[in-house]
């Protein structure tokens, strides 16, 4: 299998019992999980126990200790509600009895409704960008750990992410505008039993989670997790799915930070497609801190 088929692979979860699902982690030789594998795989088992045409929109989680990736993840999901117009769905991730991640997302029938949206930030064409993995090859002589360089590619590799500006850690030292903007979409195409509507709004949760945080790093004038120079992790996260969108094609991901205080950064990111419209909102809290000894 391709990174894109592993990575869908990895979101289609095993059913143990009735509402209960089990999955692995991407091999990347991580201390902990991925953030956005954890929402990813917990919004998948919601999906799997909502009645046939809900989808959706909105999901809230707090991420409550650090997920081992070389342990199977337990997602056991609480049918919250079941209504005429929406469904709730209650998830808890849980590793060797200890639950690690909580989500409760929301469904809804599609129905019509007057509708408008802020416009599109400009950014140039994606293909004119380079790719992650270029940049990456390209401050090679700035980073620290180049474990995390290879845990950052291995994370990415189901994605074609682009940077519009130069990413946090090609500044480290110098503050920055807090706001950030990068270009996704997957390696590879949707086909067949892949190209099925929840995918596409698990892979962009997936994806939400890579880069939300930069915009509180650029503010700090911190080069990120490869530099060294800075501890953090996921503290809760939200998402609205607003509008219908394929995670194999173009999404602009506009991302910036209002505020920072007490080791903690808000992030706020919005996910357009190439035609315009504003397809998914997010918001993060996250830990930002100094490594012991620094400041």
């Amino acid at each position: 299998m391709n990174a894109l088929e592993e990575l869908v692979d990895l979101l289609t979860l095993e059913r143990v019992d009735g509402d209960v699902f089990q999955g692995g982690s991407v091999p990347a030789d991580t201390r902990r999980v991925f953030g956005g594998q954890i929402a990813a795989q917990a919004l998948a088992a919601a999906c799997r126990t909502v009645p046939s045409g809900r989808l959706p929109h909105s999901l809230h989680a707090y991420f409550l200790w650090p997920g081992d990736p070389d342990t199977p993840i337990v997602y056991t999901v609480d049918r919250v509600r079941d209504g005429f117009s929406f469904t709730t769905r209650g998830v808890r991730a849980v590793q060797d009895g200890r639950p690690i991640f909580q989500l409760t997302a929301s469904f809804q029938q599609a129905e019509e409704g007057r509708t408008h949206q802020e416009p599109m930030p400009e950014a140039p064409d994606p293909e004119t960008l380079p790719t992650s993995d270029e940049l990456l090859a390209r401050h090679a002589h700035l980073f620290q750990d180049t474990a995390a360089v290879r845990r950052m590619s291995r994370l990415r590799a189901a994605v074609d992410l682009r940077y519009v500006a130069d990413p946090p850690y090609a500044s480290a030292g110098e503050a920055r505008a807090p706001h950030s903007q990068v270009w996704f979409r997957t390696n590879g195409k949707l086909d067949g039993e892949l190209d099925d509507p929840a995918t596409h709004l698990c892979l962009a949760t997936y994806v939400s989670d890579m880069t939300l945080l930069d915009s509180v790093l650029l503010a700090q004038g911190r080069g990120g997790w490869t530099v060294g120079d800075v501890v953090g992790a996921s503290l809760d996260h939200s998402m609205w799915f607003h509008r219908a969108f394929r995670a194999d094609e173009w999404l602009l991901y506009d991302q910036g930070s209002p505020t920072s205080q007490s080791s903690r950064g808000l992030a706020q990111g919005r996910m357009f497609t190439t035609e315009g419209a504003l397809a998914v909102s997010v918001i993060q809290e996250g830990l930002v801190r100094p490594p012991r000894g620094r400041s």
